[in-house]
């Protein structure tokens, strides 16, 4: 393969989508977005075009994320493009929310953030063996993004908002039980289903033909908890019912939770309550409200610094305490924007 980020190819009736920075866990760039956002509007136009899929090349990841090192190079820079990536991302979100034909995802490795926007919006969302799906941004001051508000809300169990408090992964098997993935298939198949489907157009009768069982679910045996301890409606009922739990499980969620930001966590956990009753395009906007903020605010850099560029893993959050996050202050991440809110065509 050559440097070239993103690759299409029209194998009989399929687009196929061939992510190519395996190098960088074929992190999402706004080049990548730029690219992928027209060839598939030309493929919802074509008639020999029948159904679309995206894959990646390498074995660690389909997608780690977005390219969270250039995001915060032009927030520091004060650069529109910071903001211009997530508004362009949203857009194509969106797109694959409510594309018209089959955008079926063939996801094998490390699966987050932009990634996740890439495929969990798809009609057929296949994982293999090594598939490893986490939503992680409150780690780095963020919140889950890209769709994120709407169908993390949409999970059973809380696990939703177990996901986005935690930054905890998931495998195949967990994905099929919550339903970020509907099928579960060995990877070594994915290139046969690639070229099935660009011989026929019954997507489903393909995939099923290399269906396999993923096995038993490892969220599905710590569900019931997750179902009580993270069912609050604000962080410090949640933080409340772990303490009142005081299992092993408990406090090691507890843990996790108290390396996040705090501004992370509240805004996050709000906006999962509020996404849970909104559609996927006012979620978006939503989303895109929050994130002009984040890209204002001091966690999302202090975060970026100490996990992705200084790696000390010991972030300097402000407030650093959970009870200094004020409510006002995280109301201030979901006002208008008036003139600069996401608009869909």
């Amino acid at each position: 393969m050559t440097d070239k980020e993103v690759f299409f190819e029209e194998n009989g009736s399929l687009g196929l989508i061939r992510l190519n920075r395996p190098k960088a866990l074929n992190a999402l760039t706004l080049s990548m977005v730029r690219a992928i956002h027209p060839q598939m509007v030309k493929w919802e136009r074509s008639q020999s075009i029948k159904s679309v899929a995206i894959i990646a090349e390498g074995e660690k990841a389909f997608c780690a994320g977005g390219d969270i090192r250039a995001l915060h190079d032009w927030g520091r820079n004060n650069d529109d493009e910071a903001t211009g990536f997530y508004r362009e991302e949203y857009i194509l979100n969106r797109y694959i929310k409510r594309y018209p034909k089959p955008y079926i995802s063939l996801v094998n490795g490390i699966v987050m953030g932009g990634g996740v926007g890439l495929s969990v919006h798809g009609s057929h969302r296949i994982a293999g063996e090594n598939y490893s799906f986490a939503m992680p941004e409150t780690g780095i001051g963020l919140f889950p993004d890209v769709g994120g508000t709407y169908f993390l809300s949409r999970l059973g169990y809380n696990a939703g908002a177990y996901l986005a408090l935690t930054g905890s992964r998931i495998k195949a098997q967990d994905a099929i039980f919550l339903g970020t993935a509907t099928n579960f298939v060995h990877s070594k198949n994915f290139n046969d289903i690639i070229k099935a489907l660009s011989q026929n157009d019954n997507v489903d009768s393909i995939i099923k033909q290399f269906e396999s069982d993923p096995g038993k679910s490892e969220f599905e045996e710590i569900s019931f908890l997750c179902n009580e301890v993270f069912d609050g409606d604000s962080i410090e009922k949640i933080i409340s019912n772990l303490i009142e739990k005081d299992s092993d499980l408990s406090n090691k969620f507890l843990s996790m939770i108290q390396t996040k930001s705090p501004t992370a966590i509240k805004i996050a956990l709000k906006s999962l309550h509020l996404g849970s009753k909104l559609n996927f395009e006012e979620c978006m906007k939503m989303e895109f409200r929050m994130v002009n903020k984040v890209m204002n605010d001091h966690d999302f850099y202090e975060g970026v610094r100490a996990l992705i560029i200084d790696k000390d893993n010991k972030p300097n959050w402000k407030p650093n305490k959970i009870n200094d996050v004020k409510d006002d202050f995280v109301n201030e991440f979901f006002n208008s924007l008036d003139n600069n809110e996401l608009i869909f065509d």
